[in-house]
C-alpha cells in the first residue's frame, strides 16, 4: 500500500545535497512529484546550468516519487539515472515533474522533465530505483 505524502518518515536531520542546491518540493501526489531549484548557484563555467545539478534535481524528484510508492515497506535507491540535455538556462529557476512510468514491488522507474521558467524543455530524466527490503546501515531508522 503506498504512503501518504502528508505522512512521510522523517528522511534524515543531516544536511542533504538538494538543501545546498536550493532544491524545493512543490507538490507530491502518487502520480506526481513537483520541484524547482535555482540556476544561479548551480552553473558550470560557462554561465550555463550544470548539467549535474540538472541531474541532482531529477533524481530527488524521481527518488522522492519513489518513496511515496515504495515506503515504508521498502526503502528506494537510485540504480540507474540516465539524462538528456535539450537547451540551457542561464538564470531564474528550472522545474522538474516526475510521473511515474512503471511502479512495481522491488523496483520503479520515473520520467523526469525539466522545464525553464518559460516553459521550454531543459533537461529530459530516467531514475530506476531498486526498492530494499532494509534501510542501509547508515540510514537514520524511522520511529
Amino acid at each position: 500500500m503506498p504512503i501518504d505524502p502528508e505522512n512521510l518518515p522523517p528522511m534524515s536531520t543531516v544536511e542533504q545535497l538538494g538543501d545546498r542546491m536550493g532544491i524545493e518540493i512543490l507538490t507530491m501526489t502518487l502520480d506526481e512529484v513537483v520541484g524547482r531549484m535555482p540556476v544561479k548557484g548551480n552553473k558550470q563555467p560557462f554561465g550555463l546550468l550544470h548539467g549535474g545539478a540538472s541531474a541532482v534535481l531529477a533524481e530527488t524528484l524521481g527518488s522522492t516519487l519513489s518513496a511515496l510508492h515504495a515506503m515504508p515497506e521498502r526503502f528506494p535507491v537510485g540504480l540507474e539515472l540516465a539524462c538528456t540535455h535539450h537547451r540551457s538556462a542561464t538564470e531564474g529557476y528550472v522545474t522538474g515533474v516526475a510521473r511515474p512510468i512503471h511502479v512495481g514491488r522491488s523496483t520503479s522507474t520515473s520520467e523526469i522533465v525539466i522545464s525553464d521558467e518559460q516553459g521550454r524543455r531543459v533537461c529530459t530524466a530516467k531514475l530506476t530505483c531498486l526498492h530494499r527490503d532494509t534501510l542501509p546501515p547508515t540510514a537514520p531508522q524511522p520511529g
